[in-house]
Parts: C-alpha cells; structure tokens; sequence
C-alpha cells in the first residue's frame, strides 16, 4: 500500500493529514496495521480531549494485543472516526483513508514539520512497502 505522499508520519508508525486550515486527521500507517494483525477493536477519544504530541489518543485490540496510539501533534479533539467502533477491521483495509482514528485542531501546525515525510518514514521504516 502506497504511503501518501501528503501525510507525516511518527517512528511510532502513526500518520497525521494536515488539511491546511488548522484541521488534521490522525491514524496507522499500513506498516503498523500489518504488525498489529486482525483489529477486533478500537478505543478512541471523545470530542473536546486534548492531547500533547506523544500522548496517548487511542488504542487498537487486535487478536494478539492492545496497542497504543499516540498524538502526532498536539490539538483538541473535534471529531472521531465512529464508524470505527461497529467495523474496527477498516483500519486493516484501509489504513491511510477510511480508517481515520480522530481529527484534531492543532494548537501548534510548527510540530508537523518535525515529523516525517513519505520519503524519510520509507527509509526509516525498510520493511515497509514501497509506494
């Protein structure tokens, strides 16, 4: 699966998708679904959480564990991804799209830069699949 080209990514293996005006979805990469295995349930945030990047946003059940989500960047909670909660398996077929977690208005658009782009996640992350 092809890793967006306009998405940053975290060494944690979670995506962000700034759209431009201070709003920014947030999920896992296809690399990290795969390491995940069968999702069977996700928790998610509720609408006014705030959240430093590197905290904790979400978790992922997966049939061999609960992982950690954590905040690409940091924001309030404006919106969460319900559709998650009755087919938590859209974050294994569809990772980069469908399969948002939450969206954040970020307080701090300056943290993204920090981040990776498709590239530098591609050479960080080898056993990722290439675009």
């Amino acid at each position: 699966m092809p890793y967006p080209a306009d998405y940053r990514y975290t060494k944690q293996h979670e995506w962000i998708h700034a759209d431009g005006g201070g709003i920014a979805a947030v999920g896992i990469t296809d690399f990290a679904q795969k390491q995940i295995g069968e999702v069977v349930f996700v928790g998610l945030p509720k609408v006014g959480d705030k959240f430093k990047a590197g905290q904790e946003l979400a978790s992922v059940e997966s049939v061999k564990a609960v992982f950690e989500v954590f905040a690409p960047a940091s924001g309030e909670i404006i919106e969460v991804n319900t559709a998650l909660e009755s087919a938590p398996e859209k974050v294994n077929a569809d990772p980069h799209g469908e399969a948002w977690f939450a969206k954040l208005r970020l307080s701090n658009s300056e943290e993204l830069k920090e981040l990776m782009d498709a590239d530098a996640y591609e050479k960080y992350c080898p056993e990722c699949e290439p675009r």
